[in-house]
C-alpha cells in the first residue's frame, strides 16, 4: 500500500532566521519562499488590475485643480504600475529557480544569498557583495 507523500510543514520567519546554515534552502525553506512568492504574485496582479481600473474610469471634474490633481495621481500610479509589471517576471523567475533548486544562491558566484536578504527581497538574484558591484557599475556607466 502506497503512503501519501508527506507535506512539508510551513515555517515561520523566526524559524527560518534561527535555522542553522546546514539547513539553508532545505525543502521547508523552499516551501516557505514559494508560498511567499505566490502570494506576492497574486497581490501584485491585483494591484495592477486595481490601478488600471482606477485610471480607466475618471471621475467627473467641476474644477481644473481637481483634474490636475487626478492627473498627477495617475502619473504616480503609472510609475508604480510600471514597477509592479516589471516585478511579475522576476517572481516567475524566482519560482522557476525554486523548481530547479537554484533559489537562494547568487547567480554570479553560487554562494548563498542569505535568509535575511531573501526575506527582505524575495526575488533577490545576487548576494549583497555582487549586487553592490553591479549597482556601482550601473551608476558609473549611466553617468
Amino acid at each position: 500500500m502506497n503512503k501519501p507523500a508527506a507535506k512539508t510543514p510551513l515555517l515561520r520567519e523566526q524559524q527560518i532566521l534561527k535555522a542553522p546554515a546546514s539547513e539553508y534552502m532545505n525543502a521547508a525553506q523552499l516551501a516557505f519562499f514559494k508560498k511567499r512568492l505566490l502570494q506576492l504574485h497574486s497581490t501584485t496582479k491585483a494591484r495592477i488590475q486595481e490601478a488600471r481600473d482606477q485610471m480607466a474610469s475618471p471621475p467627473e471634474f467641476n474644477d481644473e485643480s481637481d483634474r490636475a490633481s487626478w492627473e498627477e495621481q495617475n502619473t504616480i500610479a503609472l510609475r508604480i504600475l510600471d514597477r509592479e509589471q516589471k516585478l511579475l517576471p522576476k517572481i516567475t523567475q524566482s519560482l522557476e529557480r525554486i523548481r530547479l533548486g537554484d533559489y537562494g544562491y547568487c547567480l554570479e558566484t553560487g554562494e548563498p544569498i542569505g535568509i535575511p536578504r531573501l526575506l527582505a527581497r524575495h526575488t533577490a538574484e545576487y548576494c549583497t557583495d555582487i549586487k553592490a558591484i553591479i549597482e556601482t557599475k550601473e551608476h558609473f556607466y549611466s553617468s
